[in-house]
C-alpha cells in the first residue's frame, strides 16, 4: 500500500478525456500504526479464551480495518472538461478560481472560514487544502475543499485550459 499519492503529470494529448492530473489521498504511514494498535486491542479482548483466539481477532480487524482506509481513499482527477473529488464530479465549465492553502490559513479553511454549504473532501492526515470556486448559477455549492498532497500541481491542471 503506498504512502504517499502518486501525482500523474499534464498529458499533450489535447482531448477533453485526457488525465490532466490524478491523485490518490492514501492514508500516511502513522494511520496503518494506528490502525494496528486498534486493532491488536483484539488480543486483550479474547485474550481470557486463548492467545490464538486474540491473534486471529486482531489479524481480522486489522484486515477490515485495512479494507475500510483502502476503500475509502479519495482520488482526485482532472481532465479537461471534468474535475473529479472523490465521488462527486463538476464540468470544469463551472469551475472560477483556484486557491492553495498551506499550515494556518488551510486550519482556519477547514474551520472557521469554512461555509457550511461548501463540498468537502478532507483528510486529517493531510495538511494542504484547495479551494475551488463553482460558479454553476444551479448549484447552490459555493466551493470545493478538497485535501490534496501536491496542490500546486492541481492547481496547474485546474488552470491549464485544453
Amino acid at each position: 500500500m503506498p504512502e504517499s499519492s502518486a501525482a500523474v503529470p499534464a498529458s499533450n494529448t489535447p482531448s477533453d478525456a485526457a488525465v490532466l492530473y490524478q491523485e490518490k489521498i492514501w492514508p500516511n504511514f502513522w494511520i496503518w500504526l494506528v490502525s494496528a494498535g486498534l486493532s491488536s486491542a483484539g488480543i486483550l479482548v479474547f485474550a481470557p479464551i486463548s492467545i490464538a483466539a486474540g491473534i486471529t481477532a486482531a489479524a481480522v480487524l486489522f484486515v477490515i480495518i485495512s479494507v475500510l482506509l483502502i476503500v475509502s481513499t479519495p482520488a482526485i482527477t482532472v481532465t479537461g472538461s471534468t474535475l473529479r473529488v472523490g465521488r462527486a464530479t463538476i464540468e470544469r465549465r463551472f469551475l472560477g478560481t483556484a486557491e492553495a492553502y498551506r499550515g494556518k490559513e488551510a486550519t482556519a479553511e477547514r474551520g472557521t472560514r469554512l461555509n457550511g454549504l461548501a463540498f468537502m473532501c478532507i483528510r486529517g492526515w493531510v495538511d494542504p487544502v484547495v479551494r475551488i470556486e463553482i460558479t454553476d448559477p444551479s448549484d447552490r455549492t459555493p466551493y470545493w475543499l478538497t485535501s490534496t498532497k501536491h496542490p500546486d500541481q492541481l492547481l496547474a491542471a485546474l488552470q491549464s485550459r485544453n
